[in-house]
């Protein structure tokens, strides 16, 4: 049904029935309720492209994640979604997968101008080019984010934070500490890592390669990593993971070797997802706000959306080191 349909049944022109719904107050009650009862009795639905190209706005936002299927991103997606929804906005869902050319074809829909904006929770796209995407269409980076990159973006202190989580261990008295890091091709694993060192550093205390894992942010490269650092001559009395799903990874692997947790091995895990409360131990983590950032990153957009300038680009969200039983002992 097109809307020149429309127009004939309600003998107006497609010009008035664009006006109604539109423009309702444009027209008269009378010819508008006629229109009206035609649209609802063949149940028109306007071209939602046809009207992007009359707007020039789709009033959709496209958020691009790295792998939907992680704890870690509904609380910011949750965030986003509730700001989109109260200004007016739908969200679209891409998930990458981890994959670049994926997030690429993602940047096209902004570039094809079939999103008003985009929120990246993942970075992997060459620098130039990005701020290239950024002088011309609204988009705004959270969670990742790459140094010196002059896009508004939304982030904790990684590196801080994976210091503190690192003292926190060195605290409770050990000295024999392993990191199982992430893939290090990314931003994030590798300021994890600074942070582990960088206390380790700061006390002396030796940085041995063979404590140091990469894994690849699964529950199942925890247990597997874990499970080789069992295996060494010395194995560490203490592991720093970089997310919840990998630590309880180790949880599991520690348990399968018939030790205890935090007697035998120390576990520290990174973002507070909601099973790090659940889990036999609770897990020692950093809580990143989630959905705060997912809050934050959509306000900046909508302000880039609306033609605003930010005055200031790079916010940095407050993380907060949570302590339970998989660290201290009793």
């Amino acid at each position: 049904m097109k809307m020149s349909d429309v127009a004939k049944l309600a003998n107006v022109s497609p010009a008035t029935v664009s006006r109604v719904l539109s423009n309702p107050d444009l027209v008269s009650k009378e010819t508008r309720e006629k229109v009206m009862e035609v649209i609802n009795k063949v149940n028109y639905k306007p071209h939602i492209v046809a009207r992007q190209f009359r707007t020039k706005e789709t009033k959709i936002i496209l958020v691009v994640v790295p792998d939907i299927t992680s704890a870690f991103f509904s609380k910011v997606l949750r965030g986003i979604e509730h700001v989109a929804v109260q200004n007016g906005y739908q969200v679209i869902l891409g998930d990458t997968e981890n994959d670049t050319e994926r997030e690429q074809e993602y940047i096209n829909l902004l570039l094809q101008k079939q999103a008003d904006g985009m929120v990246l929770l993942t970075a992997r796209q060459d620098k130039a080019q990005l701020e290239e995407i950024a002088e011309h269409f609204p988009m705004v980076l959270a969670c990742e984010y790459m140094d010196g990159l002059n896009v508004p973006t939304v982030s904790i202190d990684n590196i801080s934070s994976a210091r503190k989580a690192t003292e926190h261990l060195i605290q409770q008295g050990h000295t024999k500490i392993a990191h199982i890091t992430g893939p290090i091709n990314v931003i994030l694993s590798r300021d994890r890592l600074r942070g582990f060192q960088q206390a380790m550093m700061s006390h002396d205390l030796e940085i041995d390669s063979a404590y140091i894992q990469e894994g690849d942010f699964t529950f199942e490269s925890g247990y597997h990593q874990m499970l080789k650092l069992l295996a060494l001559e010395t194995p560490p009395s203490a592991v720093f993971v970089f997310n919840d799903e990998m630590a309880m990874g180790v949880i599991k692997a520690v348990k399968d070797s018939h030790l205890s947790i935090p007697e035998d091995v120390a576990v520290v895990g990174f973002d507070n997802i909601k099973m790090s409360s659940v889990i036999e131990p609770n897990l020692t983590t950093i809580n990143q706000p989630k959905y705060e950032i997912g809050k934050k990153a959509m306000e900046l957009l909508l302000k880039l959306i609306n033609g605003e300038s930010l005055q200031k680009k790079k916010f940095v969200m407050k993380d907060e080191l949570i302590v339970r039983e998989s660290s201290v002992e009793n």
